[in-house]
């Protein structure tokens, strides 16, 4: 691999970020990463494990002399971040951000930008139910897509070793802009947590079942209900908080249609439901065709994903 940042600072060190610098490493893509991270506790943990080559104490050493500084943190305290640590980019930093909505990081970010800088948004579409420094593994992004998003005034040559970068790491890359972006992910990622969410809340909900009964016949559909309701809460409440526009709308649309479902159980008809399925389990094999998963009893997901 050939480097392409120098320095690296990554302002946040949970799964993603820790996942970043070990594929940064495995492909020799930096001379330095250095990281930092709000908690002292995961700052202590991210030197026992050598996460990156140097936690700092700050955001804002952090980012001195940083080529790249990537934004790992949850999505309703990027303004604050970027505020903080806008008067210490070098001249020609590129920010970016790892975060599932696009739209409100930059309205929170881009006021603070300052002019010698550039602002490139992207978003890994990876990731686990677990969380933390100790959770990161380096192929998560190998076969990944990660979405670029760029401002309309973005530099073009920056943009491009953005994506040389995630390519480099492993992920297949695609570029849209910010409102098509928060309406793709509303529909393959924030609805369908958000109904995960609500399903496991269900099953607590329903007393005749219980506890010892969902826990050991969790081996069928539900299991995976609660594997994504395992998911950070801070980071999705924001995801919620911050893309509520097009959530509702997917919502809506899936109320639409649960609702149909619904009134074919009811009536019975069987002609509805065998449509249904049948569309659906397309779908099912044109993920499985695009390489986004496999038909392993795993779901696709690897020993050290699920450790």
């Amino acid at each position: 691999m050939t480097l392409i940042y120098k320095r690296v600072a990554l302002i946040g060190l949970g799964l993603i970020a820790g996942s970043m610098s070990l594929a940064i490493r495995r492909g020799k893509l930096a001379e330095e990463i250095v990281g930092y991270a709000r908690s002292q506790e995961t700052r202590d943990i991210a030197r026992e494990i050598n996460l990156v080559d140097r936690v700092v104490e700050s955001a804002e050493e952090a980012v001195k002399g940083a080529d790249l500084v990537v934004l790992a943190v949850p999505v309703g305290a990027m303004g604050g971040v970027m505020e903080a640590i806008a008067p210490h980019l070098k001249e020609g930093a590129v920010v970016s951000d790892v975060g599932s909505v696009k739209q409100s990081v930059f309205d929170a970010v881009m006021p603070h930008m300052p002019e010698h800088a550039h602002f490139i948004g992207s978003h890994p579409m990876a990731g686990t139910e677990h969380s933390g420094p100790r959770a990161g593994f380096a192929t998560l992004f190998d076969n990944r897509w990660c979405l670029i998003v760029p401002p309309a005034d973005a530099e073009q040559a920056e943009v491009d070793k953005l994506a040389e970068f995630w390519r480099a790491i492993g992920a297949d890359i695609e570029f849209m802009e910010p409102e098509r972006h928060d309406l793709v992910c509303a529909v393959v990622s924030h609805t369908p947590h958000l109904i995960a969410y609500t399903m496991v809340g269900v099953a607590d909900d329903l007393r005749r079942v219980t506890e010892r009964e969902v826990i050991k016949f969790s081996a069928a559909g539900f299991r995976d209900f609660t594997r994504i309701a395992a998911s950070d809460p801070t980071m999705w409440r924001d995801v919620f908080l911050t893309n509520k526009e097009a959530t509702l709308e997917i919502l809506g649309r899936f109320t639409e249609e649960l609702f149909a479902l619904q009134r074919a159980i009811r009536t019975g008809d069987g002609d509805t439901l065998f449509d249904y399925f049948t569309h659906t389990r397309a779908i099912r094999r044109g993920i499985l065709e695009a390489g986004q998963d496999t038909d392993a009893p795993d779901f696709g997901r690897t020993k050290a994903a699920k450790e």
